[in-house]
């Protein structure tokens, strides 16, 4: 489902993230946890709420949910600039342990039993995987297709960005990807969560459907 926002974000809820026995430590860039940001930086105008992750488009930037068709349930964050796009999915995770290790080898090897591969390469955030995975498009055509699975553990939480399409192989076309990556704020919340469920996401406020454009 892609949609336009409507008007400001002016009525975003800042919610909160750990209990009173976590020290968070301030990482020296993002992406974010809550925590780690002032009030007035997670309320600018021109962030945008959306549950689990508040994010900053930038201009000329299309902002999409995949959206479960059976139970309505918001699965992923899709950003899209030109022939590229950025998918963000949060996850819970244990209080003291981060799990992107663990879930990068899992990933590599889903791409492995598709006939694919998985590279690790050290990139801006970390450890990251460059996977080539053959794909049929709509007319049954075979071809190979190019992704950035990048991991982030935070306080609690994973947050996982694939980039696609031409900033998966282009560095410069991968800077805006990478910034929008970098400015995500993650708001996981102090509810009980099993490892791995997902944060949950949200249309925000002041958005609509746009019964035009194609669901992502």
């Amino acid at each position: 489902m892609i949609f336009r926002r409507k008007g400001r974000n002016e009525d975003a809820e800042i919610g909160t993230e750990g209990g009173p026995d976590e020290a968070v430590e301030p990482r020296a860039e993002g992406p974010f946890d809550v925590t780690e940001v002032d009030a007035e930086v997670l309320e600018a105008d021109d962030r945008i709420d959306l549950g689990a992750l508040v994010v900053t488009g930038m201009p000329g930037m299309e902002l999409g949910l995949q959206v479960d068709e059976q139970s309505g349930v918001v699965q992923a964050v899709l950003l899209m600039l030109e022939d590229s796009a950025l998918e963000l999915r949060a996850f819970a995770a244990p209080k003291k342990s981060g799990i992107w290790d663990e879930v990068r080898q899992e990933i590599a090897a889903e791409a492995s039993r598709m006939g694919g591969t998985a590279t690790e390469t050290d990139g801006p955030f970390g450890t990251e995987l460059v996977l080539v995975v053959p794909v049929e498009d709509p007319e049954g055509q075979i071809f190979s297709q190019t992704s950035r699975v990048i991991g982030v553990d935070g306080p609690r939480w994973l947050l996982r960005g694939t980039i696609l399409g031409r900033a998966a192989v282009e560095p410069d076309a991968a800077e805006p990807m990478e910034a929008t990556l970098r400015n995500t704020i993650v708001v996981r919340g102090d509810e009980p969560m099993a490892v791995r469920e997902s944060l949950p996401l949200q249309l925000p406020p002041g958005a609509q459907p746009n019964p035009d454009e194609e669901q992502v």
